[in-house]
């Protein structure tokens, strides 16, 4: 594809890149802590809680996004209530309330006859990515974005080492909540731009391929953030290039920069 071309789409394509790339920012920083804190299985279930969202959002008429967030954060809130009353292992309650969402999403579209594009909702939909979708992906991401930079430290610490944070005084469970909001809001800006079953790859990959070539967590968290800018633009270069879809062409990209890290890994050692 030539520069001539690309610039003769660039309303949508502009729109895509910065919707992708702040998304690339968030999901950076944000899975470097999936990762320390082995919370993957935690991001796939409330991924797939965010139907519920979508389904609400569609038959209320109003925003989609904000109902996604409103509902991630009640599945979250839901979650955390469970488990400190100790009714079951947290992998037991995080797959009876996703699939327990996911149900009751397809049981009001279908009850509603809403019409809706299934692939976009699984698998993204980047390139339709309206400017009101920007300016929340923005704030949101804005917001965990600060709320990692305030708690940084406490964060980190309570994520490596829970005794030693419990010496220092930070509360594991105040981290835990925080991570978990966070999280929480990152996955819900996330499904419009890379679906309900690749959120939880635009979390992990990038993380994951910056753990293999740094040795702290911060330049773990920039590598990370770099490895998922590259991707996205790689991903929607890809996708006009040869026309594929959009969202799996850059987890395509962070995969394959994945196996090159690898390579990379086992070269140097």
């Amino acid at each position: 594809i030539t520069m001539i071309e690309i610039i003769s789409l660039d309303d949508f394509i502009i729109k895509a890149i910065i919707a992708g790339l702040g998304i690339a920012i968030v999901c950076g920083v944000m899975g470097c802590f999936v990762i320390w804190r082995r919370m993957a299985y935690f991001g796939d279930s409330l991924a797939h809680s965010t139907l519920l969202g979508v389904a609400i959002g569609l038959a209320a008429g109003f925003n989609v996004t904000i109902s996604i967030v409103l509902v991630s954060i009640a599945f979250a809130s839901l979650l955390l209530w469970l488990q400190y009353r100790g009714v079951l292992a947290m992998d037991s309650l995080l797959g009876i309330l996703a699939h327990g969402a996911l149900s009751i999403a397809i049981i009001i579209i279908s009850l509603q006859k809403i019409p809706i594009d299934l692939h976009a909702v699984l698998f993204g939909d980047l390139l339709t990515v309206t400017n009101t979708e920007i300016a929340i992906i923005g704030s949101g991401g804005s917001i965990v974005l600060s709320m990692i930079a305030y708690f940084w430290s406490p964060l980190v610490l309570s994520a490596f080492n829970k005794d030693l944070a419990k010496a220092e005084g930070i509360n594991d469970f105040t981290m835990q909540l925080i991570t978990l909001m966070m999280m929480t809001i990152t996955v819900a800006l996330s499904v419009r731009i890379v679906g309900i079953l690749l959120i939880t790859s635009m979390l992990i990959i990038p993380a994951a391929t910056a753990r293999q070539m740094t040795h702290s967590p911060e330049t773990m968290a920039i590598a990370a953030i770099c490895i998922g800018l590259v991707s996205v633009l790689a991903g929607i270069t890809l996708s006009i290039a040869i026309d594929t879809p959009t969202s799996p062409s850059i987890i395509v990209c962070l995969s394959i920069l994945f196996a090159f890290s690898l390579l990379w890994n086992k070269v140097r050692a």
